[in-house]
């Protein structure tokens, strides 16, 4: 007997339609009651979040809806004197949380409130001998540290500041047999990683270097009966997987390799139709994270409801556009 398929099933009444109004007053909403539990035991990756919440609100076409001034007064103090940035005062800066806030600052056009020199000098020293890139002081190697780093400096107008040479050996390092990636060399292929490892490879200008047959078969195999994507073998269906693998294959160009319409039906079953938002997997309970990626991902299916977003950013397209940023896609 086979391993046996890990899958949902599906519902026969879960929602079929996009509740876009729902999910924008969900977002609106998130945050207004500083004292909820959620929201405090949440403070470790605050300035992600506020990046997932402005960047699905703005695929929303509701940024107005957020508020500007409070949001870029939070941002300023959570730099530190080395030049990182940290998820929320009082914590140690790392560059997940960097980039966050570089998103953050450019969707609103404000640079200007943190010091941009200092944030490429940070980027800078995190850079080890082998081309790698250390999180943050403590040293943990990651591919996904390669992609915060170039993706950083990228929209900063400052790729020239480390040695991409040796960044793209290393990432080519983490490239395994099965056309994947993982986060250090033999470490196995993921799709997180993957998305990772590619949309370094389109900033770069180094994507013609992916086997894109090979990895494009990896990815669609994601896809389980429900109709849903895993991020690795044997594991459940997820709806920032809808991300992660969609975004991989429009990079390289195989986004037509996977069942759209069986995917469409098991994202948007994902979703409350009571309180708004969309969850990892149908009648869980729903989060920030997973309601950006669930839209970014209906995005790139192509719903005219939410603006085309960047696979690379995962940004409103019109944003890498209006600062002029390059990146290789495959056809």
């Amino acid at each position: 007997m086979g391993t046996p398929v890990k899958d949902v099933v599906i519902k026969s009444d879960a929602p079929k339609t996009l509740l876009l109004e729902k999910h924008a007053d969900y977002i609106a909403s998130y945050g207004s009651k500083k004292d909820d539990y959620e929201y405090c035991m949440s403070e470790y990756l605050r300035m992600s979040g506020v990046y997932w919440g402005l960047t699905v609100m703005d695929l929303m076409g509701q940024l107005h809806r957020m508020n500007k001034d409070e949001i870029l007064e939070f941002v300023k103090p959570c730099q530190h004197e080395c030049g990182g940035i940290s998820a929320s005062i009082g914590h140690d800066p790392h560059l997940l949380y960097t980039l966050s806030a570089v998103q953050i600052l450019t969707l609103y056009n404000s640079l200007h409130v943190i010091d941009v020199d200092k944030v490429v000098e940070y980027v800078k020293s995190l850079q080890q001998p082998d081309g790698s890139f250390a999180g943050d002081q403590w040293g943990e190697i990651d591919t996904r540290f390669s992609f915060c780093a170039v993706a950083t400096l990228a929209l900063l107008g400052r790729l020239d500041a480390v040695d991409i040479d040796k960044a793209v050996e290393f990432v080519l390092s983490c490239m395994n047999f099965d056309g994947g990636f993982g986060c250090r060399p033999g470490s196995e292929s993921h799709a997180g990683q993957i998305y990772c490892c590619t949309g370094f490879l389109a900033i770069t200008g180094q994507l013609h270097q992916v086997n894109a047959d090979l990895l494009g078969w990896w990815l669609c195999e994601r896809q389980l009966p429900s109709g849903g994507l895993n991020g690795r073998p044997e594991k459940l269906p997820d709806v920032c997987y809808s991300w992660w693998v969609l975004a991989s294959l429009k990079i390289i160009g195989r986004l037509h390799w996977i069942d759209r319409e069986k995917l469409e039906h098991f994202i948007l079953a994902c979703q409350d139709e009571e309180t708004g938002g969309f969850a990892d997997r149908p009648g869980d309970m729903v989060d920030p994270f997973h309601t950006l990626f669930g839209i970014a991902g209906l995005s790139l299916l192509g719903n005219e409801q939410i603006k085309p977003v960047n696979p690379v950013f995962c940004m409103p397209e019109e944003v890498p556009r209006r600062i002029n940023v390059k990146l290789e896609l495959l056809n």
